[in-house]
């Protein structure tokens, strides 16, 4: 079990063995290989678009209008400016944890830095889109309400809001990876590994990257809606 905290890295720059300047190289590849994933299925599904669909088209269809339903029901409004960012926000989030069944590959989200920064994108875009919708100061006088004192509380709140939703997607990732690792080794990789490798993969790799983009969805209509 040698292989539980390791990460591949490399030392871009400073100091040899020094934390700064380190990058996980294979959060990266991994990390490109399910951006290409994405481009090259969204070129394939686009080019065969036809009037009477077929299944694959069929199945697009009814991911496009399920999260075209969701955006609408969260924001309050027939606005599908969001649905791109959301729906491809899903798609990366499900590859991205469904990659690691493949023996070999692993998991971006399993590396704290991948949650953490769709966390950060995250609060950019909250923030930008309340401010965006409600004008700067009406948004911002929403940080001192009911009254002057809860504004450092309602700061707090926010920031929260990016440890929470990042640390939560990545425990899942990674404790599932630490029980996959525990278990194969105790049972010395026999069938149920197997099926644990596929239980967290595929059943809690797609209930996690629909939590995360729920409640990504969630904090930008606290913050567009005025209501």
């Amino acid at each position: 079990m040698d292989e539980i905290g390791q990460v591949p890295q490399i030392q871009l720059f400073g100091e040899p063995g020094s934390p700064l300047g380190t990058v996980n190289y294979m959060t990266v590849i991994m990390t490109w290989v399910v951006i290409a994933i994405i481009i090259i299925a969204a070129y394939l599904t686009a080019r065969r678009l036809k009037e009477v669909p077929g299944r694959v088209q069929v199945l697009v269809e009814l991911f496009a209008r399920f999260f075209d339903g969701l955006v609408k029901d969260a924001l309050g409004r027939d606005d599908r400016g969001f649905l791109p960012l959301i729906g491809t926000l899903f798609l990366f989030l499900i590859i991205s944890n469904w990659i690691g069944v493949i023996p070999g590959l692993e998991e971006p989200t399993k590396d704290i830095n991948t949650p953490l920064s769709l966390g950060i994108m995250g609060f950019f875009i909250w923030h930008f889109s309340g401010v965006k919708a409600k004008g700067f100061v009406d948004y911002f006088k929403e940080f001192f309400q009911p009254i002057f004192l809860m504004a450092p509380l309602n700061v707090v709140g926010e920031l929260a809001k990016v440890i929470s939703i990042s640390f939560r997607l990545f425990g899942n990732i990674m404790g599932g990876a630490i029980i996959i690792i525990v278990v194969s080794h105790l049972l010395y990789f026999i069938l149920i590994p197997v099926v644990l490798n596929g239980f967290f993969g595929i059943f809690v790799g797609s209930v996690q990257a629909f939590v995360f983009t729920m409640l990504f969805l969630t904090y930008t209509s606290v913050a567009v809606r005025s209501d």
